[in-house]
């Protein structure tokens, strides 16, 4: 799940979500029992909020939204629209904030780390932003930290790059990149047995460090881990996925971009390997990979750190998508980027709503957050910021695990994971 802060050659288009599922997503969901036993199916109740519109004659509460969009790097161009439909719903079916509107004021990084100080200033010097939301910020990012000069919180969803996790005034609800993959190992241990690993990926800066955190979160489960990089731009992966040991491992894994996806996948459809166990981070959900291989995703196993708009085993998912149906907007449910920017903005009116908005700061919206345990809404069952002091902006470690049967269709095989016991966030 881990990108760098440029993209390798060519346009990027990661996108957490997969197009072609949107019909999967319009049809009934089941309301069972959630994938962790505890997701949230009320949002009225999440938020402590009243049913009902917001009150347009009260002064608007105002949230900052930062994300990279309009240039070369498209990590999650979909939160955007994930935040501003979430928005939309709170004003038109929780009754705001404590009734007021919720507005939200967006600024965008494309290729420029000086855009990040434009996005900083900017909220930095509005009185109305208390709260600065970020989404999937691959430029800028260093800039935007040293403008708001720690003076107000930003709440994340999943953080990309390393100067994300290290501020101690962020917030990654639904983790950092590193974090999430730390349950890689406890899955390869307890699900498939697995004694040996292989992972390969390509020599991207950021996707090799997720590569490295894979490797170290294998290692801390007992498997025997092998890790080989290749050229971004090499197209015959024969050769590494050899190197790793691919042809004899328990497990493979693959932590790469949607180019490196295909050339994966066909290579081990070439050393004969399809039926071995490849586990997956969400950047190979895209129409891309599916695309280059003929029109549908790699049967593998993928891991990701939100709910599934399209799994019927999940409670949390029904009223997601009904609420994306009632705005007119349901194919949106498809993309987790929206997802994860569901969950930030229900958190965040939450955690308003608790506060009172005479009494809403940025240190106080700070200190409560702090100490949010969860459930988060569309996330993980529980949460901890600040667990790592190395990412002190992690607040989730947890991920789960499908089966993608092919056609659309996936199969939960894990609920909610933790890394295994002795995994420490870097290596």
């Amino acid at each position: 799940m881990r990108t760098g802060e440029r993209a390798p050659r060519g346009r990027v288009a990661i996108v957490f979500g997969v197009v072609a599922l949107a019909l999967a997503v319009a049809a009934p969901l089941a309301l069972g029992r959630g994938s962790a036993g505890s997701a949230v199916t009320n949002y009225v109740s999440y938020v402590g909020g009243k049913a009902g519109k917001a009150n347009p004659s009260l002064a608007p509460v105002v949230i900052g939204a930062i994300n990279t969009q309009g240039g070369q790097v498209l990590i999650g161009p979909g939160w955007t629209a994930g935040v501003q439909t979430a928005a939309q719903y709170v004003n038109n079916y929780l009754g705001g904030v404590q009734g007021h509107r919720l507005v939200v004021s967006t600024c965008f990084t494309r290729s420029a780390e000086e855009e990040g100080t434009r996005c900083g200033q900017r909220f930095a010097n509005d009185k109305r932003v208390k709260v600065v939301l970020q989404g999937a910020v691959a430029v800028g990012n260093q800039s935007i930290y040293a403008a708001l000069g720690g003076k107000k919180p930003v709440v994340g969803g999943v953080m990309l790059l390393p100067v994300d996790a290290q501020q101690k005034n962020a917030f990654a609800l639904f983790g950092t990149n590193d974090s999430v993959l730390g349950p890689w190992g406890t899955l390869g241990k307890t699900y498939l047995k697995a004694k040996t690993a292989a992972v390969v990926y390509p020599q991207i800066p950021g996707i090799d460090y997720g590569a490295k955190i894979e490797k170290a979160s294998l290692d801390a489960a007992g498997i025997k881990t092998t890790l080989v990089g290749f050229d971004a731009n090499a197209t015959d992966l024969t050769g590494p996925l050899t190197a790793a040991g691919a042809q004899n491992a328990d497990m493979i894994v693959p932590q790469s971009n949607a180019a490196g996806c295909v050339n994966i996948a066909k290579a081990l459809e070439q050393l004969g390997k399809s039926s071995t166990p490849v586990v997956s981070n969400p950047l190979c959900l895209t129409p891309d990979v599916a695309a280059g291989l003929g029109g549908d995703l790699p049967k593998w196993i993928y891991g990701i750190a939100s709910t599934l708009a399209f799994d019927k085993t999940d409670a949390g998912a029904a009223p997601f998508v009904k609420a994306l149906t009632q705005l007119k907007q349901p194919k949106l449910a498809a993309d987790a980027w929206v997802i994860v920017a569901w969950g930030q903005v229900l958190t965040t009116v939450k955690l308003m709503n608790q506060i009172g908005v005479n009494k809403l700061t940025s240190a106080n919206f700070t200190t409560k957050i702090r100490g949010f345990k969860g459930p988060q809404a569309l996330g993980a069952p529980s949460l901890q910021c600040g667990k790592y002091p190395a990412e002190p902006a992690a607040c989730n470690d947890q991920a789960q695990f499908f089966q993608y049967l092919g056609k659309g269709q996936f199969k939960r095989i894990t609920g909610f994971l933790r890394p295994p016991s002795g995994f420490k966030l870097g290596g």
